[in-house]
């Protein structure tokens, strides 16, 4: 997998030059140009919700105040909630700490306390930025692979770092958990954060209008891959498709998403740039067991509609342009997949 995506010195040189006046939902790359308007602009507010059991943030980081999200819990629905939950607290004990808790050492024995390898710590990457204070929300932990004996759980978050005046400056990830079956937990096994890679000179239309897209909620990997010219076109020209129909919360676009898909030796379309997830659909998530079927499903039949050629969700559509179009299967059963060709 990559290398973390931004080097501690360079996460100093971040919080030096921005201190407070970044907003929040940052890519990672704030100094960025992006559209001032927009769910992933530097001026919007970040989303307060993080699972259907939902967790809420109780500052943004326009405030002076330091945010304090709640950890966060798996709702109804998953097939696996401890499974996802032990990956999520891996993160959370690596990326969140109180004044004065900064440092690998200090991020190794929050880890130790958890009962998981302390070493993990030291693949924490950007998440341990030189900061005296940091505060970590994970907006969604989705599968990136559910197999008997092992397991990606891609643990979807935004962080909040103290900067030289002591407010918070916004940035985040996306980490690639990988689990192994144990008794009488999964135990977690290594950690890749997302590397998005720097910001293009120049994106393309379609890429502007996905970032000013306020029906389109991208975290902040995700924001970074758009803003660094990665991903296709014909997955943003599909995205702005779809927010003609709904409002939707994208998890995964290419950061973070493991290289191949889980279990097989196939190159998966993510890395490409060629495919993006949803988990929440108008303001329902995708693994929901109240979320109406017929909602999903036909947020799927317009994925395959806008231009996806292999689309993957809950349950196994019938139908389609070619034989395998649709496909579902563990993994999918908490969000929708669509991938495109090159």
């Amino acid at each position: 997998m990559p290398a973390p995506s931004l080097p501690p010195g360079r996460r100093t040189l971040l919080l030096a030059g921005l201190g407070s006046a970044l907003a929040a939902c940052s890519s990672g790359h704030p100094s960025t140009p992006t559209s001032p308007s927009g769910p992933n602009s530097p001026n919007s507010s970040p989303s307060t919700s993080t699972s259907t059991s939902t967790s809420t943030s109780t500052s943004t980081s326009t405030s002076s105040a330091f945010p304090a999200p709640a950890a966060w819990q798996p709702g109804p629905g998953e097939l696996q909630p401890d499974v996802k939950l032990r990956a999520v607290q891996v993160v959370e004990a690596i990326g969140g700490w109180p004044p004065g808790g900064q440092g690998v050492a200090a991020a190794r024995q929050r880890v130790a306390a958890l009962g998981a390898d302390p070493g993990l710590a030291d693949q924490g990457g950007a998440l341990l930025a030189d900061a005296p204070r940091a505060a970590l929300e994970v907006v969604y932990a989705q599968y990136g692979g559910l197999l008997a004996d092992s397991a990606s759980v891609l643990v979807v978050c935004r962080q909040w770092l103290a900067g030289p005046d002591g407010a918070p400056v916004s940035t985040g990830s996306t980490v690639d958990v990988r689990l192994s079956s144990a008794a009488p937990r999964w135990e977690v096994t290594a950690l890749h954060p997302a590397d998005p890679g720097s910001a293009a000179a120049a994106l393309s239309d379609p890429a502007t209008r996905v970032l000013a897209q306020p029906r389109i909620a991208l975290p902040p990997a995700a924001v970074a891959d758009v803003r660094g010219g990665q991903v296709h076109d014909a997955a943003l020209a599909a995205m702005l498709a779809l927010a003609g129909t709904y409002a939707f919360e994208v998890s995964v676009v290419r950061s973070g998403h493991p290289l191949l898909v889980f279990g097989t030796d196939r190159p998966s379309d993510h890395p490409q740039g060629r495919a993006f997830d949803t988990w929440r659909i108008d303001g329902r998530a995708v693994v929901d067991p109240a979320t109406p079927a017929d909602l999903v499903d036909s947020f799927m039949r317009a994925a395959a509609a806008a231009g996806s050629y292999n689309v993957g969700g809950p349950r196994l559509l019938p139908g389609g342009a070619t034989a395998n179009q649709f496909f579902s299967d563990a993994t999918h059963h908490d969000h929708v997949h669509a991938g495109f060709r090159g």
